[in-house]
């Protein structure tokens, strides 16, 4: 590179002189005055090490400095450490009186790019600035560069980190997409297979109960019959005293009525689970209306009760509900009970294997329950608790809770998208919240907060 180089580029080349002899100044000035005027130098003065460094200070990218060795205050070799601390740039022409090979090597050494002897030979002088300034120029080229590929390797970097955050989210997106289609289609086929049981049960059911209040109708008529023939005619036929006598005919006319009752109790309790199961799949109500949560909560209960009695290696868990005076609530009713079967059957399932590490003394003296608690969060809002008495959870597993596929429950027992879809219905679908609060040993609660209606998504809840 040639010496002019800072000149094409209208940068001049800056050089401080630094020397205690009052005529430098003036002498330099008249030999470079061309350089100088045309602005390819821009000289500076110091008379010792101590302005030496203010003015570096002021003027960091100064180019050159030349110092002589002898000064007051601070001479040029301590000048010279002083200038290798601040690691700087600027290279350092050495210039003394004394060039005994000593005094080189001691300079040289010290860290000087160049050594000069008095008195100047203004030609070498020249030589050597402009050979310094080469070295300078190709030392701050280096370092452009290097700070450009730096630059650029920060952009690569960052933009490799966006496409890795992008990636990122795509997998998520994917993943919980993948979540969905999976449930849903769980979800959809179990709704179908209790819808259809349901409307299959339905009729049988129907055509019995229906007929029931026929039956006991004719049956009261018979015996109305049977007991008047019993008062006139029987004891002229000792073959029907000896028949009524056998059949317990009194026992028949008492408890017959009774089987009936019976019947028709157990026939209206059939058609009451029919309707809670249709209640659950509410097939028929895809689309958002209001509707009593507090009734899919019930149909989730029913369709777990099986769960929830005692086993040989779990005792049963009681159900403790605290309705409040909620109204009907704008929902996507199918998906709002498959968050409440998820959350209850996360609770029996932490239940039933709590009681397997527990000696039978806890467990007696602390019933296993799951506390279900509804009320006004405000005029728009309403809270939806789920709170079991179980082994609780860490802090870790419940920042990882709601994520898609992860799961505490041993292979083969979860997918680990029970509470990802919870969450995704409950805040995407609904615009509501879905928090856990949980520590080892003390239980959890999942609490569900969802607007009443859903123009008010977007209005604050009271705290």
């Amino acid at each position: 590179m040639s010496p002019t180089t800072a000149l094409a580029r209208n940068m001049p080349a800056k050089i401080l002189f630094v020397d205690d002899e009052p005529d430098l100044e003036s002498l330099i000035c008249q030999k470079f005055r061309q350089k100088i005027r045309t602005g390819e130098y821009q000289v500076f003065f110091a008379h010792n090490g101590v302005e030496a460094l203010s003015t570096l200070r002021e003027q960091p990218d100064i180019d050159i400095i030349l110092t002589d060795i002898n000064m007051p205050v601070m001479d040029g070799m301590a000048l010279l450490a002083k200038l290798n601390e601040l690691v700087t740039m600027v290279k350092t022409v050495v210039i003394s009186a004394y060039g005994d090979l000593g005094n080189i090597r001691k300079a040289m050494n010290g860290g000087a790019f160049d050594f000069l002897i008095k008195p100047l030979n203004f030609q070498d002088l020249e030589i050597t600035i402009n050979k310094t300034l080469c070295h300078v120029q190709q030392l701050k080229e280096n370092e452009r560069f290097r700070q450009e590929r730096e630059e650029k390797l920060r952009q690569s970097e960052a933009r490799e980190r966006e496409k890795a955050i992008q990636l990122e989210l795509a997998l998520q997106n994917l993943q919980r997409t993948q979540s969905q289609l999976i449930q849903t289609e769980k979800m959809s086929s179990l709704g179908q297979l209790i819808s259809g049981i349901a409307h299959e049960i339905n009729n049988p059911v129907n055509f019995i109960y229906g007929n029931l209040s026929y039956v006991n109708d004719y049956t009261h008529q018979l015996l109305s019959l049977i007991t008047l023939y019993q008062e006139h005619d029987a004891h002229n036929y000792p073959e029907i005293e000896a028949l009524i006598e056998k059949i317990e005919l009194e026992f028949i006319k008492e408890d017959m009525p009774k089987m009936l009752s019976s019947m028709k109790l157990g026939a209206e309790r059939i058609r009451q689970i029919v309707l809670t199961l249709r209640n659950f799949s509410r097939l028929d109500e895809a689309e958002m209306k209001p509707v009593n949560i507090h009734e899919g909560i019930d149909s989730s209960l029913v369709i777990l009760q099986s769960q929830l009695k005692a086993k040989p290696n779990s005792s049963s868990i009681q159900v403790i509900k605290e309705y409040g005076d909620l109204p009907q609530i704008e929902c996507y009713a199918c998906q709002l009970n498959q968050v409440f079967m998820n959350l209850l059957s996360n609770a029996i399932y932490a239940l039933n294997h709590y009681d397997k590490k527990l000696s039978p003394d806890p467990i007696k003296n602390e019933p296993r329950t799951i506390t279900i608690a509804t009320s006004l969060l405000n005029r728009d809002w309403v809270r939806i608790c789920f709170k079991d008495n179980g082994p609780g959870m860490t802090s870790d597993v419940i920042n990882r809770l709601f994520n898609p596929f992860f799961t505490t429950k041993p292979l083969g027992d979860g997918t680990g998208l029970g509470l990802s879809i919870s969450y995704q219905i409950v805040v995407e679908k609904h615009g509501g919240d879905l928090k856990c609060f949980s520590q080892p040993d003390r239980g959890a609660e999942f609490v569900i907060e969802i607007p009443i209606r859903q123009n008010n998504r977007i209005e604050m809840k009271a705290t």
